[in-house]
């Protein structure tokens, strides 16, 4: 499997083989996963476009969402129909001339608008996010900047999903994860409590406000170890218990 780096959130995978993509279908893309290859360490939640390519010169271009870290790269979560995509990379037609030319102009206004927002300075960016169209508030939301993230969560157009990878960034503040909570849109939806509640950023009060909120799967989940703190995991015991 042949990986190339084609815009700052744009990459081109290509499969050698049919047996090298049978053997990926059942390893990963039938359950909507794919390692990728990388040297760039991109956060959880980051959205890539991914140009993918079969033997026969078949392809593709999906949206896919980094889930975790991998040494050496990172995993992805793919849009779409695992078996749809497996079909079209095994047997499709190549794709027609403007849909390529289709893809390489998206990645190049990405990498366009990559560069722009790169360049402006804090202060910019501070009142950008307040107001940014979908396109721009997809780079934003990769800021390493909390002042940014916050300022996004001002932005009226803002969608559930975005406020959900924002729960998951590795830079949300107290303040943050606070307007999240005050908002009863938000906290009324249980992906963006278990996004936050899972958030290493996330201050332990807050996340004992959350936990009596989730459901038994959840509270089980944590208590077996997926929390991000001892008293967190005790917590979620005793709620099970029905000591707590």
């Amino acid at each position: 499997m042949r990986v190339a780096r084609t815009g700052p959130l744009a990459f081109a995978v290509a499969f050698e083989s049919e047996e090298e993509l049978w053997n990926e279908y059942r390893a990963n893309l039938s359950a909507s996963g794919l390692p990728l290859t990388t040297d760039e360490p991109f956060p959880r939640g980051t959205v890539l476009l991914v140009e993918l390519r079969g033997p026969s010169g078949s392809g593709m271009a999906v949206k896919a969402t980094v889930v975790a870290p991998l040494v050496g790269g990172v995993a992805l979560g793919i849009e779409g129909k695992p078996d749809e995509i497996f079909q079209n990379l095994l047997a499709a037609p190549a794709q027609e001339a403007d849909e390529v030319e289709e893809l390489e102009a998206a990645s190049a206004a990405e990498g366009s608008l990559w560069e722009r927002l790169r360049g402006i300075s804090r202060m910019e960016k501070l009142h950008l996010a307040a107001r940014a169209d979908r396109s721009e508030r997809a780079i934003l939301l990769q800021d390493s900047d909390p002042q940014v993230l916050f300022s996004l969560l001002r932005n009226p157009r803002l969608t559930i999903d975005e406020v959900i990878r924002l729960a998951k960034s590795p830079y949300m503040t107290y303040q943050t994860a606070e307007l999240m909570m005050k908002s009863p849109t938000w906290y009324a939806n249980q992906d963006v409590r278990i996004a936050l509640i899972h958030n290493a950023k996330m201050p332990l009060p807050f996340a004992l406000r959350i936990l009596p909120t989730l459901p038994e799967s959840e509270l089980r989940n944590i208590s077996r170890g997926a929390a991000t703190s001892m008293a967190l995991k005790q917590a979620a015991l005793r709620k099970l218990q029905g000591t707590g």
